[in-house]
């Protein structure tokens, strides 16, 4: 993992059926794995738990999700979708 604290943080899977993906990270298991999501496949209530050696950290992040993480307040799946559409790289608009 690149950061101590990687919630929040925009990534893109490498490995795996969801290989070439965009996710945001919205939880920590241990020092390997991660909790994603993204909203639409993967929904808040139920998060991807990933290897963190499966993932490129972008070293983007989602200030809002990041802070509602933080402060232990309420993500919907609008706000992570929303997210990933703004801050997502190589994103064509």
């Amino acid at each position: 993992m690149n950061d101590d604290n990687p919630l929040g943080q925009i990534v893109y899977s490498k490995a795996g059926r969801d290989q070439g993906e965009y996710y945001i990270v919205v939880g920590l298991l241990n020092e390997d794995y991660v909790y994603i999501c993204n909203g639409r496949t993967r929904r808040i209530e139920k998060p991807k738990k990933k290897k963190c050696k499966h993932l490129v950290f972008t070293g983007t992040y989602s200030e809002e999700i990041k802070e509602a993480i933080l402060n232990g307040n309420c993500i919907s799946n609008s706000k992570v979708k929303n997210s990933l559409d703004c801050l997502q790289p190589n994103k064509e608009v």
